[in-house]
């Protein structure tokens, strides 16, 4: 993906940076809906994402498919990404990360691994994460943290790369921050983007009420959704 603005600021050398953006999930707990596809202001959620790490300044960026992937393909095929398929979605998280990873073409200073459900995640965001990286002075994979709480996304150099994909250590695993300190780099910050996130329709429902925003479901279900109709009050009100 082409840079469209250079971020970071100081006195820093501009980095090279990747992204994985996982869009293969099932949204078990969203009633069957692909999340990666939900509106937000009239915008599917994926490209809202795709358009706040070019802003950011990502040089290449793998999308990770899987539940409903003609769809979410269909919706970033304006893009210039690299599309990357995981069979195995219902797997979990995990393989989606590794998909994305071994498919990106580097060599990168940074990795940005970022869910697609994360509606309030923007340039400004992705930029703030960048200079973290930059500062930091231990750790090998920057993490927000939000009032002691984890966010996304996370943003790994060349060390932790290289390391996660030999061991086949699962990035999306909530544990791997406690089971793996000499990677981390804690960013401690007030920025509660890093962890607002849509799981489910409740989610949604508090998204909409305090914003004000429009949220709509898919306009096309895939085959293997259910239809609006049988999906709770609180999706098919928005």
């Amino acid at each position: 993906m082409g840079c469209l603005l250079k971020s970071g600021g100081g006195l820093h050398p501009r980095l090279h940076i990747g992204a994985v953006l996982l869009a293969a999930g099932e949204g078990r707990r969203m009633g069957g809906i692909a999340k990666p596809l939900i509106r937000l202001q009239g915008v599917p959620l994926v490209s809202r994402q795709l358009v706040a790490l070019s802003g950011a300044g990502v040089d290449e960026v793998a999308v990770v498919t899987g539940y409903a992937s003609d769809a979410v393909e269909q919706e970033v095929q304006g893009f210039p990404v690299t599309l990357v398929h995981n069979s195995c979605y219902a797997e979990g998280q995990q393989g989606s990360v590794r998909a994305g990873l071994e498919a990106l073409g580097g060599p990168f200073d940074a990795v940005f691994v970022l869910p697609s459900d994360q509606p309030l995640i923007s340039a400004d965001d992705l930029t703030e994460l960048i200079g973290a990286f930059k500062k930091r002075t231990a750790g090998h994979v920057v993490v927000p943290m939000v009032g002691g709480k984890r966010g996304n996304p996370v943003l790994l150099d060349e060390v932790a790369l290289e390391q996660i994909l030999a061991a086949d250590a699962n990035l999306a695993c909530r544990h791997f921050i406690d089971n793996n300190p000499q990677l981390v780099h804690l960013h401690e910050t007030a920025n509660v983007h890093f962890i607002v996130d849509l799981d489910t329709p409740t989610d949604l429902k508090k998204l909409a009420e305090k914003t004000g925003w429009q949220l709509e479901l898919p306009i096309e279900e895939s085959d293997e959704s259910p239809p609006v109709a049988n999906l709770p009050a609180a999706i098919v009100s928005l």
